[in-house]
């Protein structure tokens, strides 16, 4: 069994799609790679002036750590500073990039795979330096991602197609989702594709869609449309039907809006 570390950027998973994911699902992804981890890292930003100042506040996200932690996360602070800008505005900042990078080049040396969740593109020089040294390194992500960072992992899990991450995905009853592989444009038609479970080869690429099925705020959409949607890797939701020759087709099919 290979080693793995899982690194995790709280903010910028939860700011960018990922706010609900279920931590458990994220350990049993590096798991399904064929590993047993040993380190599962999570970074997270702390205001504790607000937490003083607001109860509620205080409440909600010691709550939302303690969900972190009952899933085996050991979790990394980083105090919010406040700043005021030129414009007098006050700017909050805390940024744990630097933490996470040294943690996870100190911690690599014992481990042969990491998963880092993160979109932001700073973390490729990170990237770039584990797979110097041997390690296969997985990113997993949502909106926001830097296409350099997409390219350069090892292999790239795109959050809200990761079956369960995210609360919604509960069950078999719910819809789909996935993205456009394969467009036929001049035909209307394209194939579509869905992660089936956590395995690289949990993969179906067979999901045929016809443009007729999507619609945006509840009118068709045109060509030009339906070619961005291929072109922007946008993440379709729909229900998905099993025809009578086997062939499954996606039905009722709109852009999923990330929140």
């Amino acid at each position: 069994m290979l080693k793995a570390g899982i690194f995790l950027d709280i903010e910028n998973l939860s700011r960018n799609g990922g706010w609900g994911m279920r931590f458990d699902v994220i350990k049993k992804l590096a798991e399904a790679q064929g590993t047993v981890v040993l380190r599962a890292n999570a970074y997270i930003a702390v205001d504790t002036r607000l937490e003083r100042e607001d109860d509620e506040y205080k409440k909600k996200t010691r709550a939302f750590r303690d969900a972190i932690r009952r899933n085996g996360f050991h979790l990394i602070f980083k105090e919010v500073k406040r700043f005021v800008d030129s414009e007098g505005q006050v700017v909050l900042k805390a940024n744990a990039d630097l933490d996470l990078a040294v943690d996870a080049l100190l911690q690599a040396e014992n481990l042969d795979y990491v998963l880092l969740g993160s979109g932001d593109g700073d973390f490729l020089r990170l990237v770039r330096a584990l797979q110097s040294k041997g390690k296969r390194v997985d990113v997993l992500a949502f909106a926001n991602t830097s296409a350099e960072l997409r390219q350069e992992a090892d292999f790239f899990f795109s959050g809200p197609l990761v079956p369960g991450l995210l609360t919604a995905d509960n069950g078999d009853t719910e819809r789909k989702r996935g993205m456009i592989h394969h467009i036929v444009e001049d035909k209307g038609y394209a194939f579509l594709m869905i992660q089936t479970g956590l395995g690289l080869n949990d993969v179906m690429y067979n999901v045929f869609c016809h443009i007729s099925e999507i619609t945006e705020n509840g009118e068709p959409i045109d060509g030009a449309s339906f070619r961005r949607l291929y072109e922007r890797k946008a993440i379709l939701e729909f229900d998905l039907t099993e025809q009578a020759d086997g062939r499954f087709q996606a039905t009722d099919v709109r852009e999923w809006v990330w929140t």
